[in-house]
């Protein structure tokens, strides 16, 4: 079977817990499905929403760190102007592989229509490769990091979080088909096989689960 490989790194990012809106910001060790999909309005540059196409991720970080950063918060009555500090964590060093059967999407993310952001508007990211490969399907995934996996459908000892699949291309934006999923960081020891729809990264040494 032929899959594309995308490489896409940056500096920093930062994915933010949802529902936290002041005080400390933590990052997710991982980036939720609803990043990767603005990944790919981004390069078509027009708003996408997933249909059914599998794709498959993982995430690679050197490290994590905080950082302060000065916000400004408006009021409602648009009166007056504060600034804050907020502690913010941020991962650093960072790469995603992001892995697809769908052309379109390669030639687009080739050729960025608008830059490519990993979090925050000062996260930026570059393609630094695309390979084709082949590789063969399996039904048991044993080698899984630095990706997520639907809680329920599976059982495994990680930290727990809902995600948005992807948002609403409405003003405000409506976070859609949040569901709890698992957190697999980039040092995750997987312990037990899991029977999934996926394949191997040989090159990597890493299996992708066929994200649904």
């Amino acid at each position: 079977m032929k899959v594309y490989r995308i490489q896409i790194c940056s500096w920093t990012a930062s994915f933010r817990y949802p529902n936290i809106i002041s005080g400390f910001q933590p990052t997710l060790p991982v980036p939720p499905l609803s990043t990767v999909y603005g990944l790919f309005s981004a390069a078509i540059g027009e708003y996408y929403a997933p249909e059914k196409l599998n794709i498959g991720f993982v995430f690679q970080t050197k490290g994590k760190a905080v950082d302060l950063e000065t916000i400004y918060q408006m009021r409602s009555s648009l009166k007056g102007i504060t600034s804050n500090v907020l502690k913010r964590e941020f991962l650093f060093d960072n790469c995603l592989w992001i892995y697809t059967q769908d052309i379109k999407l390669v030639r687009a993310l080739e050729n960025p229509y608008f830059p490519l952001l990993l979090g925050r508007s000062g996260d930026l990211a570059t393609v630094k490769a695309i390979s084709e490969i082949e590789v063969e399907n399996k039904t048991e995934l044993r080698q899984l990091k630095g990706t997520i996996l639907p809680f329920g459908k599976y059982f495994i000892p990680a930290p727990i979080q809902a995600l948005p699949l992807y948002f609403s291309n409405t003003i405000p934006r409506r976070n859609i088909g949040t569901k709890p999923y698992f957190l697999l960081d980039s040092k995750y020891r997987q312990q037990q096989p899991i029977s999934a729809s996926g394949f191997m990264d040989k090159e990597k040494g890493w299996d992708i689960y066929w994200q649904e």
